[in-house]
């Protein structure tokens, strides 16, 4: 008896009505490209490891950066990954097994729903989380010019927003500002772990020199690229206090505010050319 096929994959955009208004006008109904919002829960061994709301695609990839930046996993090569029936639902089994690993998963079980707005919700502590981020990686300084052009290199592949405006991007750039990968979510961290999955499975993570973001530096963002060792974060929009701390202590440097050509640096600028210590 053959295998019984996968689910289609879902589409990220969807359409629902919408009437705008203009002044005083209500004008027909008419279809709307609208961002999809679908639960996906991760099980790991058999067992409810987290659940989260995103935007269909990637999910093998945005599981395996997950699992990686949760410190489960070092690379693909620990991990089988299988869609669940159904399409919201997908199973991943350690291939290596460690006293580590094992109280990693106890530790990063949710209590609560993760929702697309937040990374770390029902986190048992917030101390787990810096004990175990190391300092980025010593890389070749990155010039100031890469991060001009970050959001508008991020912008060119966001082709599910230019439809519905209602997704946040993320993107790996090389040092010369070149882009590796990109992914587009209804939540920031999930964006970002689809980017790094998508890096672990072509084994090019020691390429990514920039993550680029389309919103706020956030503290969850900034420990995934701490996990992942990528020395830059690019934020079109503000950081966070939390995520310039961990920025600072995980030897990251933190560029937000990224528009046009101006930003503010708020950690290890000298990671940029032409930056001061």
């Amino acid at each position: 008896m053959g295998k019984k096929p996968l689910p289609p994959e879902r589409e990220p955009v969807t359409a629902r009505a919408v009437r705008r208004v203009a002044g005083t006008t209500i004008r027909p109904a008419e279809l709307d490209a609208i961002a999809v919002e679908e639960p996906l829960e991760i099980r790991l061994g058999g067992r409810p490891l987290a659940v989260t709301m995103r935007t269909p695609g990637l999910e093998k990839e945005m599981v395996l950066g997950f699992l990686f930046a949760e410190g489960l996993i070092t690379g693909p090569a620990d991990v089988a990954l299988s869609p669940g029936r159904g399409g919201n639902v997908f199973r991943a089994k350690l291939l290596k097994r460690s006293a580590s690993g094992r109280r990693r998963t106890a530790m990063t079980r949710r209590g609560t729903l993760t929702t697309s707005a937040c990374g770390v919700c029902g986190r048992l502590t917030i101390d787990d989380l810096l004990a175990r981020i190391g300092t980025a990686r010593r890389a070749p300084q990155v010039p100031i010019a890469a991060i001009h052009g970050a959001p508008d290199v991020l912008r060119e592949s966001q082709a599910s927003f230019d439809q519905t405006g209602g997704l946040h991007a993320a993107g790996a750039l090389d040092r010369q500002g070149r882009l590796l990968f990109a992914a587009e979510d209804i939540g920031r961290h999930n964006a970002v772990d689809k980017v790094v999955g998508l890096l672990l499975a072509s084994a090019r993570l020691d390429e990514a020199a920039i993550l680029a973001v389309s919103g706020r530096a956030s503290f969850e963002i900034l420990q995934k690229a701490a996990a992942a060792r990528i020395p830059v974060v690019a934020a079109v929009g503000a950081p966070s206090s939390l995520a310039i701390d961990l920025a600072e202590g995980a030897g990251i440097c933190l560029a937000a505010f990224v528009r046009g050509k101006k930003f503010n640096v708020y950690t290890h600028a000298e990671r940029l050319v032409g930056g001061g210590g």
